[in-house]
């Protein structure tokens, strides 16, 4: 399995991005997908996660409100629509696969893409 984020870029505060997840290798129907980030010295988070049938999503606090998860499956894709960013989501955004977990922790995700930097400013 490979996943490949794209997306991410410079935008000012208040606006926003939508951040792809492209799954390659194996039915992207099987997995669950997650979002997580890492700011410069700080410890990579978890943001949001949708379950494989995009039945169930998780959200952090501190993004409820202003990001949404989705999926299409046809398209072997995972989107992350990030609306009214603030300076506090600038990070470098991964994308997350696993067939049987979906959590709030790095750990429970087995596949991971390279990272895309998001980059908010005022």
């Amino acid at each position: 399995v490979q996943l490949q984020a794209s997306g991410g870029g410079l935008v000012q505060a208040g606006g926003s991005l939508r951040l792809s997840c492209v799954l390659s290798g194996r039915p992207f129907s099987r997995y669950n997908m997650g979002w997580f980030r890492q700011a410069p010295g700080k410890e990579r988070e978890f943001v949001i996660a949708i379950a494989l049938n995009g039945g169930t999503t998780m959200y952090a606090d501190s993004v409820k409100g202003r990001f949404t998860i989705s999926r299409d499956n046809a398209k072997n894709t995972a989107y992350l629509q990030m609306n009214n960013l603030k300076l506090e989501d600038t990070a470098v955004y991964y994308c997350a696969a696993d067939s049987l977990r979906m959590g709030r922790r790095s750990t429970e995700y087995h596949y991971w893409g390279q990272g895309t930097q998001v980059t908010v400013s005022s």
